[in-house]
């Protein structure tokens, strides 16, 4: 089952209006599948780029990276997630992280950046 469609299907929820309201759907996935709530923030001037700041990852919570590995980029699979829930709905999306708990810093801060809509090719 795709992400996408479970979701829809659980939260009975229509079209997004515009890139905030994608935002706060991104948000109550996060809730629904992780049991993490982020706060949306940080949006650009263009209202086409918003941050998820964690206060804590779920997948990195037993983790500590060896100094080895300190380019390995743990939580990308977030980043993935996004972007492939966002591209079944005909939105593309560059996604990365800003900021990393297990790089050392206070939070953790996923940029979701919009690039266009995806136009149905027959």
């Amino acid at each position: 089952v795709r992400i996408i469609e479970d979701f829809l299907a659980r939260t009975k929820e229509g079209k997004c209006t515009d890139f905030r309201d994608t935002a706060d759907k991104v948000q109550t996935a996060f809730k629904m599948y992780l049991n993490v709530s982020p706060t949306v923030t940080s949006w650009s001037s263009a209202s086409d780029e918003f941050s998820l700041i964690f206060e804590s990852n779920p997948l990195a919570e037993f983790v500590e990276l060896p100094d080895n590995y300190n380019a390995l980029k743990y939580s990308n699979l977030l980043c993935g997630a996004i972007r492939g829930a966002l591209e079944m709905v005909h939105l593309e999306v560059a996604a990365w992280f800003a900021q990393d708990n297990l790089k050392g810093d206070n939070v953790t801060e996923l940029r979701v950046k919009f690039i266009r809509k995806i136009e149905d090719t027959v």
